[in-house]
């Protein structure tokens, strides 16, 4: 009798201890429409997404139309140290840099002045010198490193390649063209700053195909492409300048000459510092 009774309050245990669980059969899951297939969200807003197209200015600090009533731009020599006074000179597109690239490597036109008198820019210039200073220290480091390999001889980087490249490209740019201002200024055929120094940026421009020929071991070749480009570079600075300069009197023959034998020492200059080792 006592295992009776054991069976029967374990069958009830486990009858009790499973209930059952009714089936509810097939559930439909609803999701909230959660707008992911619009991106970006129409209501968004912000500049890249809100506006059609680049800011008129990349820094408004120098805008004329951020500038306040109260606010003035600087007058006289002051305006040389604020950044708005030289955005016009930069004020030019890839077609027009391209084209005067193409009336400096013919220099006996003579027309560059009056085709840039309107619109000079600074530019040009300013990466036609930095490509002189990469392309000279480069080249240059070249030669001489398969110079010193063919001689079997140790080769160490001259670092003084680029410093001396960027003082001679930036400072002749720059010292030249001032230094033609003060002497025509003096002789009353005064021209412009800008002017000056667009022209002999662009002038500059022969001299980077140049320096990539001179990479051919033969030093006899050096001095005829330097020589070249020294005379086209030479030719295109004193034909844009010499009707410019008749103004100054009887002595501007004198100054053309001068112009021009100035190019010609720049291009000797560069033949002979960069590439007086022997391959």
């Amino acid at each position: 009798m006592m295992s009776g009774n054991y069976t029967s309050l374990d069958n009830q245990k486990v009858s009790g201890s499973v209930p059952a669980v009714p089936d509810p059969g097939h559930v439909a899951v609803k999701f909230s429409d959660s707008h992911l297939q619009t991106f970006p969200p129409s209501d968004a807003k912000g500049k890249i997404v809100g506006g059609s197209g680049p800011p008129r200015d990349a820094d408004d600090t120098f805008s004329k139309s951020a500038l306040g009533p109260d606010d003035s731009q600087p007058s006289g020599w002051f305006s040389m140290f604020s950044v708005a006074s030289y955005k016009p000179y930069f004020d030019v597109d890839t077609s027009d840099v391209l084209e005067r690239i193409k009336d400096s490597l013919f220099p006996f036109r003579g027309s560059f002045n009056e085709k840039t008198s309107g619109n000079p820019d600074l530019y040009g210039p300013f990466w036609i010198c930095t490509t002189l200073i990469f392309v000279a220290a480069s080249i240059g480091t070249f030669v001489t490193y398969i110079a010193h390999k063919l001689k079997k001889e140790q080769w160490n980087y001259d670092i003084n390649l680029v410093t001396w490249s960027a003082g001679l490209f930036y400072g002749y740019v720059t010292v030249v063209p001032l230094g033609l201002y003060i002497i025509l200024k003096y002789f009353s055929a005064p021209s412009g700053l800008v002017q000056l120094l667009c022209l002999y940026g662009y002038s500059l421009f022969v001299f980077i195909p140049a320096l990539c020929l001179s990479v051919v071991p033969l030093d006899i070749f050096r001095w005829v492409v330097a020589g070249v480009a020294g005379f086209m570079s030479a030719t295109f600075v004193a034909l844009n300048l010499r009707a410019h300069i008749k103004s100054a009197g009887e002595r501007w023959f004198l100054i053309v000459a001068a112009i021009f034998l100035l190019q010609l020492a720049l291009a000797v200059v560069l033949k002979i510092y960069l590439f007086t080792v022997e391959v």
